[in-house]
């Protein structure tokens, strides 16, 4: 269902978080659940993955991951401040050693000049480690384009974050 080079990095990763004993969360905006429909297309992932929160509207943010209200309101949902709240919503409400989000302007509309289309903030959170993010800019590649580069983006992230030793 899913191209192939998603589905290996994927394996990849679910292959290098088994071998740590992690598992894996995802708190999913403008992919709309991608990032663990590539993880869960690959059999024998239960034993990795524990959950996926696709966090679309800002009442689910608030609601499933605890982003704060404030925050939202302050940064935005498209920003740095909320992809973290994300990522670290996503390890408090789950059962997960790492976990990763993404909230970005897919397009084709909704950009602005602050926050245009292709604009992706990611975050990755690990237990007993501080929050990792990075800012993506994409341009007006068109809609699947972003969607498909920022799945690429989170599963490289989750492989730099299992590679980290933990104090």
């Amino acid at each position: 269902m899913l191209p192939g080079h998603l589905l290996r990095r994927a394996e990849a990763v679910l292959a290098e978080a088994r071998d740590r004993g992690l598992t894996i969360a995802t708190a999913e905006s403008c992919t709309g659940g991608l990032i663990i429909g590539c993880l869960t297309e690959i059999a024998g992932s239960s034993d990795v993955v524990d959950r996926g929160f696709v966090t679309y509207s800002n009442a689910a943010k608030i609601e499933l991951l605890g982003v704060p209200a404030a925050t939202l309101e302050a940064a935005g949902a498209v920003s740095e401040e909320v992809a973290i709240a994300m990522a670290e919503g996503a390890l408090a409400h789950g059962n997960a050693g790492l976990a990763v989000a993404v909230t970005g302007v897919a397009g084709p509309g909704g950009g602005t000049a602050e926050k245009p289309v292709g604009l992706v903030h990611l975050a990755t959170a690990r237990a007993g480690a501080a929050t990792a993010h990075r800012r993506m800019e994409y341009g007006d590649a068109g809609r699947d384009r972003v969607r498909e580069e920022t799945v690429v983006a989170a599963l490289e992230m989750l492989r730099a974050r299992i590679a980290e030793e933990t104090a």
